[in-house]
């Protein structure tokens, strides 16, 4: 493989992680889940009050693969690092990017001391469960998500 370069995503970046993340709504069956606009994107991660932060791995100047995570709060355990997301684009899968952006996240929440770290997978995505359990994680299939849309709030 090519050298590759992880570092902090930047604003430059966006595009490329919205095509990233349209990427795996496909892979995930949900390719008309993605809503939010490039400059929704943009301002959430890099506006007066980011809510997101991402690292990303390059190779020759293209990002293929990111870790986007926020900070959750439980009133069980305190801060956590909560992993939104972690791509890596089809054509660079099973070559290590995936344990690279892990283990940067590991470093995170120790450099932040958080109390550890948070995030969900489809019960179907063998591989990403595979991955998950190497590490030993912990998969706890007892609680179901829940959400309401903007429109439905609204309509509340």
């Amino acid at each position: 493989m090519t050298e590759f370069n992880l570092r902090v995503a930047t604003k430059s970046d966006c595009p490329r992680l919205m095509e990233l993340i349209r990427e795996l709504a496909l892979f995930e069956r949900a390719p008309d889940e993605v809503t939010v606009s490039l400059e929704e994107f943009e301002e959430a991660g890099f506006g007066p009050h980011p809510v997101w932060k991402a690292f990303v791995v390059e190779i020759d100047g293209v990002v293929v693969a990111f870790a986007l995570y926020y900070v959750r709060y439980s009133t069980w355990k305190g801060s956590r690092l909560y992993l939104e997301d972690l791509i890596v684009t089809e054509d660079y899968r099973g070559k290590g990017l995936g344990k690279l952006l892990f283990d940067r996240l590991f470093q995170e929440v120790r450099e932040l001391g958080f109390s550890g770290m948070v995030w969900q997978v489809l019960d179907w995505n063998e591989p990403a469960i595979n991955f998950y359990k190497k590490y030993g994680a912990d998969l706890d299939a007892g609680w179901l998500n829940a959400s309401l849309s903007k429109e439905q709030v609204a309509s509340l």
